[in-house]
């Protein structure tokens, strides 16, 4: 098993290991979004509606974010995208504890995820950068354990920050996202690299000269879209079943998803090292995603008790890491040297566009339907969102 961990994890540069650390860092400090809901509804008393409306003004905010942050770093490179992002989004996650109205907190929700989101296309790209195309998937699977484990850390201490005071979410995210800044600034300095300037010369390239004519990428950005509609329940009204239905306090709740971030961490390299190059990732995509629709299956098909959130979050973090590391190996096989950034940042906008579809129209269903009803249409969504990369997959397979 030593071995096998070593194996997985040999031969990543120096820097993808900074960034990992980085990423950490600032992902120890997710403490407010997957309590955003719950401060919404059970601290200021706002309706789950205008929560979900809240969360949709950050789905918005996060498009702009990721087509700024795209064009961004093709124009002037990651580097100080990546920077200004991290430094501006601590102080905007502070500034958001101190709102109070709706109007307040939708337009400080707007700016944060604008400015927030131009972090991703940049990393993306970074990651390229600093990695060697045999080990590119991997490279993203280590930043991917980095966040998961980040994530398994903040809504822990998220839990016992918010049983005292959720004022103390917004400061601690804040703080560890200025820390991850400095951090960055210091133990990595600006990579010498000309904007649009390629990693290597191995990457392979789309024939077409922009992203807007790959159009098998588009169809695979609009099922990433229906599957983080279905993935972004989990922060928005998972947490909202827990309390609700469930009957969990905030502690037992952060411990739950902090579940989900610390298997990812001990799991996903070892299994992406052991998968990757053995089938087209589409093959792996599609059983993860069927894998989702069954987590959100048993909240109905399993008595409501406080053992169905951990066999809810096994699956879905199963689901998650069969899915989203052979998603990102997809979209980088599309790319090339010119259009990365704008590849990662069509990637980035599916999610975000989910960000806002998803939370209002799951909203709008639990207060007329129900969660039963809900969690019935969730897994409905991801069984045609399977098939749809089943039948990607196929027409893959046929044109070799």
């Amino acid at each position: 098993m030593l071995s096998l961990y070593k194996k997985a994890f040999s031969g990543l540069s120096r820097s993808n290991w900074w960034l990992a650390l980085i990423l950490l860092i600032n992902r120890s400090g997710n403490m407010v979004m997957p309590f955003l809901t719950i401060y919404l509804t059970q601290h200021l008393h706002f309706s789950l509606s205008e929560a979900g409306l809240v969360l949709a003004m950050f789905g918005i905010g996060a498009i702009l974010g990721a087509l700024a942050g795209g064009r961004l770093a093709d124009r002037i490179g990651f580097y100080p995208v990546q920077f200004w992002s991290l430094l501006l989004n601590g102080l905007l996650f502070i500034v958001l504890g101190y709102m109070r109205t709706l109007l307040q907190i939708c337009s400080c929700t707007f700016v944060l995820s604008l400015v927030g989101e131009a972090f991703r296309p940049a990393s993306s790209a970074a990651v390229v950068w600093y990695s060697k195309p045999e080990n590119r998937v991997r490279s993203y699977a280590l930043n991917r354990l980095a966040v998961n484990l980040g994530f398994s850390i903040g809504p822990a201490l998220g839990g016992i920050l918010a049983a005292v005071s959720y004022r103390f979410l917004f400061w601690a995210d804040g703080l560890t996202c200025i820390a991850a800044a400095l951090l960055m600034r210091i133990f990595l300095p600006p990579a010498r690299v000309k904007p649009g300037a390629a990693a290597d010369k191995d990457v392979p390239r789309v024939k077409g000269p922009s992203v807007y004519r790959d159009t098998l990428y588009l169809a695979f950005i609009v099922l990433v879209c229906c599957y983080a509609m279905c993935f972004f329940q989990l922060t928005s009204l998972v947490s909202v079943y827990f309390k609700t239905v469930l009957h969990l306090q905030e502690f037992y709740i952060g411990l739950a998803l902090a579940l989900n971030g610390l298997l990812v961490a001990l799991l996903e390299m070892v299994l992406v090292y052991k998968l990757e190059g053995r089938k087209d990732p589409l093959a792996y995509i599609w059983r993860g995603i069927l894998l989702n629709g069954l987590a959100y299956l048993s909240f109905n098909l399993l008595p409501a008790a406080g053992i169905v959130a951990i066999i809810f979050i096994l699956l879905f973090t199963l689901s998650e890491m069969l899915s989203m590391p052979f998603m990102t190996a997809f979209w980088i096989s599309r790319s090339a040297d010119h259009n990365r950034g704008q590849y990662a940042a069509l990637y980035t906008i599916a999610y975000s566009v989910a960000q806002i579809i998803s939370p209002s129209l799951g909203a709008f269903t639990v207060q007329k339907l129900g969660f039963t009803s809900w969690w019935y249409i969730v897994a409905a969504g991801c069984v045609l969102t399977a098939a749809g990369y089943g039948w990607m997959y196929r027409k893959v397979v046929k044109s070799r």
